[in-house]
């Protein structure tokens, strides 16, 4: 890639593979027209409302919209010589010319042109850009399937965002979070999405150049379906919905009995209804962390056939039914790493989710699949789950490693993952620098800017932020819990139960950073003096997305000092009454509360009420966990 000198410091993400500087400069017209060729597809044309709204925000100009071609400001030109997805930037000095291999590809070029506008308003410099991706599929993996279900507007803000990064899928993971007319006992307690909503979102992505896959959790992970009672005789494990709800049985348990017939028919029934309200061909039948099989129901036959065989028996029956409908199936592959050999009866064409979220993820899983010749996406994480905040440093290493791995052995695509384990306490758009990431290793991973140097590209063309700042202190402040969420869900499901020297035990292993809440503290409150500082560097508009960062490390410095508390009492020691920068346990727990009715408010912005009472249940247990402290 040719550098841009200084002077002419532009920041793109993703960095294009090359880009040429010339002299001189386009001073575009106060009124205009956005031209598309006739060899452009109609959609050509919709992309261009996208630019339209673009030139109006950025530079002030109102620009019409035509299908010719003379004295247009800005071309666009579909070109069948170019790749599918390769276009070409050219700002000349009376005009602009994108030319794309497809309809997206002219669509990339257009939001190339959007990051340049936002940088220079109206007045651009002249330059040639020639880019195509790496990877064909550029996707995020969103939850909306483990206690959070976003409002269907931020999921279309959501699409915006992804288009503006140039990722070209999505899929939404549901396991009850979808009503299906069937199962009213499934999702009665809940606020799931409803077929209308899934339609209006699938052609609101379509109009972004974004493909809305169908995911579905098919096998593993069937909590609230197995827990039922008209359902709860299809679960592995006997006795199933007599237990009472923790985050961490609903993510250990409830795997389906793969040998009932009732099982397989359920779930086509389900696949069926839910396939057709996607334009996608593909479908994600997940198929993941089948913790259970052959444990219970089926454990003589397990013994005699193995869970490799039961696994893949069942698994090749729903992707058989998939090809059947014309879909392409989809699967998480960690269980069949252990026999991939296997792989290999799953239907041809069939798509390995190839996950792995350890920042010094090693290659090994890419490669091996990549010997047994399945077709593959690589799936990294943004790092979010149990987290107020997301680990930003863990996911662009992770992610970078990922996307390098995805290359080096042709896989089809990535798929960034952003899960919701335990509440998704996380606000969801603390998502949003993991899924740059991936958009920019995705596209260009040898042209990947260092991890400083990204979150400053990401300040200034997310946020608005002149100051180049935020992102690099939200990625600083993420990693200041002593007693985080995880913690505090394990302590409460778990720690009460054991005796006090089990719990100190843990507590060290688990929480290694325990001791070092008043350390933290003060790094959280840095942070926040010096995100609110950044207010006045920020776009009007984006102020509001620093709030949520400021009531997240609120609730960190709560938690931070609940953890000392928690420590002290498994160490037979009650010292904190004599702290002076410590809260007493009854202070700390009205803090607590009233950090979390401020939680509540922050969380309907943008979410449907989903399973925010488990999030409830879990601040209250603390808050009297506190009281009954500071009574003795």
């Amino acid at each position: 890639m040719d550098r841009i000198c200084e002077r002419e410091k532009l920041y793109l993400i993703p960095a294009p593979k090359k880009i040429q500087m010339v002299e001189g400069e386009f001073c575009m017209p106060y009124t205009g027209r956005i031209a598309a060729d006739p060899s452009c597809d109609r959609q050509v044309l919709e992309f261009a409302g996208i630019l339209k709204d673009a030139i109006l925000e950025q530079a002030g100009f109102s620009y019409s919209i035509s299908p010719e071609t003379e004295r247009g400001t800005a071309v666009l030109i579909q070109d069948s010589a170019l790749g599918e997805q390769e276009y070409r930037l050219e700002i000349l000095e009376e005009q602009i010319r994108i030319t794309g291999g497809n309809p997206s590809a002219v669509l990339y070029g257009i939001q190339t042109l959007r990051q340049i506008l936002s940088q220079r308003g109206g007045c651009l410099p002249c330059l040639e850009i020639r880019d195509c991706p790496d990877l064909e599929h550029r996707g995020l993996y969103h939850d909306v399937g483990r206690g959070r279900i976003p409002k269907l507007s931020w999921l279309k803000e959501l699409a915006d965002t992804l288009s503006r990064y140039k990722i070209n899928e999505l899929q939404l993971y549901v396991e009850h979070s979808y009503l299906f007319p069937a199962n009213s006992e499934v999702w009665r307690d809940d606020t799931p999405l409803t077929a209308e909503d899934i339609l209006e979102l699938d052609q609101y992505c379509l109009s972004r150049g974004i493909e809305l896959v169908p995911s579905l959790s098919t096998f593993g992970h069937l909590y609230k379906l197995l827990s039922s009672k008209t359902y709860r005789h299809l679960c592995e494990m006997e006795n199933a919905g007599e237990d009472p709800f923790s985050f961490i049985g609903r993510m250990e348990h409830h795997t389906i009995d793969v040998t009932n017939p009732e099982s397989l028919s359920k779930v086509k029934e389900m696949i069926r209804e839910f396939m057709g309200l996607f334009t996608s061909r593909k479908f994600n039948i997940c198929a993941d962390e089948t913790f259970d099989l052959g444990k219970g129901r089926n454990r003589a036959r397990a013994e005699k056939e193995g869970t490799a065989r039961m696994y893949m028996d069942y698994v090749k029956a729903l992707c058989e039914f998939l090809v059947s409908k014309g879909r392409t199936p989809m699967l998480w592959g960690d269980v069949m790493l252990a026999f991939p050999e296997l792989v290999k009866e799953l239907p041809k064409g069939s798509i390995c989710l190839n996950w792995g979220y350890a920042p010094t993820q090693t290659e090994d899983s890419t490669r091996t699949y990549a010997q047994v010749g399945v077709n593959q996406y690589v799936c990294p994480g943004v790092s979010g789950w149990n987290q107020f905040i997301n680990l930003q440093e863990a996911s662009y290493q992770n992610i970078s490693r990922m996307c390098g791995y995805g290359k080096k052995y042709g896989c089809k695509g990535m798929l960034n993952t952003d899960w919701g384990d335990f509440g998704h306490i996380n606000h969801p758009d603390f998502g949003i620098p993991g899924m740059i990431y991936g958009a920019a290793a995705s596209w260009n991973v040898e042209g990947l800017p260092s991890y400083e140097e990204l979150n400053r590209q990401i300040s200034l063309l997310e946020f608005g932020d002149r100051s180049e700042k935020i992102t690099g202190l939200t990625g600083t402040l993420a990693v200041q819990d002593s007693f985080g969420w995880r913690s505090a869900v394990y302590y409460k499901e778990r720690w009460e139960q054991l005796s006090r020297e089990e719990c100190l035990k843990v507590l060290l292993e688990e929480t290694p950073d325990i001791r070092k809440a008043q350390e933290k503290n003060q790094q959280i409150r840095q942070c926040v003096r010096e995100l609110t500082r950044c207010t006045a560097a920020v776009d009007p508009h984006m102020r509001r997305r620093i709030q949520p960062y400021l009531l997240a490390a609120e609730g960190m410095e709560i938690f931070n000092h609940i953890g000392s508390i928690v420590l002290e009492q498994a160490e037979g020691s009650e010292s904190w009454e004599n702290r002076e920068e410590e809260r007493s346990p009854e202070k700390l727990a009205a803090a607590l509360e009233n950090w979390y009715y401020q939680y509540r408010l922050l969380w309907h912005t943008v979410s449907r009420e989903s399973e925010l009472y488990r999030i409830g249940e879990v601040i209250y247990w603390y808050a009297d966990y506190l009281r009954d402290l500071g009574e003795r």
